[in-house]
């Protein structure tokens, strides 16, 4: 059993709501193949509300998770923030198709939902991923000295520009 401290045994339960608490490390991402956080740590409560018919599950995951840079290949934390909510409903078959509907046969008395932790926390790290110190100036790398160092000069010669510009930014101001 992948992930058997991620099954919820609903049969138990009384009806109402009740409460997981989960801490998400390092190696719970790696368990799934992904490797691009250095390090996490996400604190994740998970709320059931159980139903005669049903079984309502609210996710709400908060932390950081470590990240290089895109630009700077320097680490730094990523703040992380997450909320998802799942309604398991019972069935003939298993049948996942649906992001927010897993439906599962009659006779199960758990539910495993460490694929649905995976995608909602992988997908609530930003695609791209910038150092906040390169915004508000206070990071200091080499790979950012370079940047500045071959991006383009501004001219501050007024001969260097193209007279058809000028007659173009005129009519810009004469309005």
């Amino acid at each position: 059993m992948k992930h058997k401290e991620y099954y919820i045994p609903f049969s138990g339960l009384k009806q109402g709501k009740h409460r997981f608490d989960y801490i998400i490390e390092n190696k719970f991402f790696e368990s799934f193949g992904y490797n691009e956080f250095n390090d996490a740590h996400i604190e994740l409560n998970v709320m059931l509300n159980k139903t005669s018919t049903m079984l309502e599950l609210d996710f709400d995951a908060e932390g950081t998770v470590n990240v290089d840079c895109d630009l700077t290949n320097e680490p730094y934390d990523q703040p992380v923030a997450s909320e998802l909510q799942l309604v398991v409903k019972f069935g003939d078959e298993f049948n996942d198709d649906d992001d927010e509907i897993l439906i599962i046969p009659h006779g199960e008395h758990q539910v495993n939902i460490a694929q649905y932790i995976y995608e909602m926390l992988v997908l609530a790290v930003p695609q791209k991923r910038v150092h906040p110190g390169i915004a508000d100036g206070t990071l200091k790398s080499d790979a950012l000295d370079r940047l500045a160092e071959l991006g383009p000069k501004e001219s501050e010669n007024k001969e260097d520009n193209d007279p058809r510009w000028d007659a173009l930014k005129k009519l810009l101001t004469d309005k």
